[in-house]
């Protein structure tokens, strides 16, 4: 499949401070897509590059097939943008406001398709003036996928959200990705990358210092998956043996593993009894998105309002 996003050896400077150097990374169609990284790596730099706020030094960039730079409207009907930030007319009401946005397009997304998208259904009569936070970030989301775009863009999306507000973003966006839709966010919640994306970058330095789903990655910063289980406490010590990271405590066998292939072949090999108990109790928790990161950076990931 040709990507629907690439960015090709991307650099850019601001004077003589370097913010991108050589970027690179593609998404593919109805991904949902993460950039991850600590102050000044560049993530919402890169957005607008992407968006066409912003020209490289270096390197080159296609959204859609196209130069976000050069394309004008043929581009922008396609995609959607919610920024860190943005401004409404405080006179107007949410549905006025969706109204007007999806008067700009040929072929908008329906009107109460919009509504129920971004749950503002109970709300379309306010005055823009009197919403609350999590409101105006939804009636952010009505705006941009109001033409019904292809890649929407997303940075930063639930900053300052209580858990509620949250939530309900999270399914927003996952409701895109269930309409097709390609999603690119940048965030500073780990938990939020790993609940939302199929794929994260993680940015240092201004490149993409790894890439891949959350396992992947896991995988690339030498990190094992936790596993406990119970057998009889005689085989637990032998087992928990030939293995570093497992300790044996009775019955109970736990610990951090590389090869979960490995343990499991000597699972098989115990008793059929013993193997059944394993199994009944096994449990196993691959590492968390804020270990992985931690492991690759080094660092948490920058809070919002100091990126480049």
């Amino acid at each position: 499949m040709t990507p629907v996003v690439e960015v090709d050896r991307v650099s850019k400077s601001f004077g003589a401070q370097p913010v991108l150097q050589e970027l690179s990374f593609s998404i593919e169609r109805g991904e949902i897509f993460c950039l991850l990284g600590p102050n000044g790596a560049g993530k919402t730099t890169t957005l607008e590059i992407l968006e066409g706020f912003l020209a490289p030094d270096a390197g080159a960039v296609g959204v859609l097939g196209h130069d976000p730079i050069t394309s004008g409207g043929t581009l922008r009907r396609r995609v959607g943008v919610v920024l860190q930030e943005s401004g409404f007319p405080k006179y107007l009401r949410v549905g006025e406001m969706i109204e007007t946005w999806r008067s700009y397009y040929l072929d908008p997304l329906p009107y109460d398709e919009i509504l129920d998208l971004v749950g503002l259904r109970n709300d379309e009569t306010k005055l823009v003036r009197k919403l609350s936070g999590g409101q105006r970030r939804r009636l952010d989301f009505a705006l941009a996928v109001a033409g019904d775009p292809e890649v929407i863009f997303l940075d930063e999306p639930t900053t300052g959200f209580d858990p509620e507000a949250r939530a309900r973003c999270w399914e927003t966006i996952v409701g895109l990705r269930d309409l097709g839709k390609t999603v690119l966010l940048t965030t500073h919640y780990l938990d939020e990358a790993e609940h939302l994306a199929d794929r994260v970058a993680v940015l240092r330095d201004g490149a993409a210092g790894a890439i891949g789903s959350s396992q992947e990655l896991a995988q690339l910063a030498g990190l094992g998956v936790t596993v406990s289980f119970r057998i009889p406490s005689d085989e637990a010590r032998v087992l928990a043996s030939g293995f570093p990271g497992l300790e044996a405590s009775h019955e109970l066998v736990e610990g951090e593993i590389d090869d979960i292939g490995a343990l499991v072949r000597r699972i098989e090999a115990l008793d059929e009894r013993a193997a059944q108990r394993a199994y009944a109790s096994l449990r196993i928790q691959p590492p968390s998105l804020e270990k992985t990161y931690l492991a690759l950076v080094g660092e948490p990931p920058s809070a919002a309002g100091t990126e480049s």
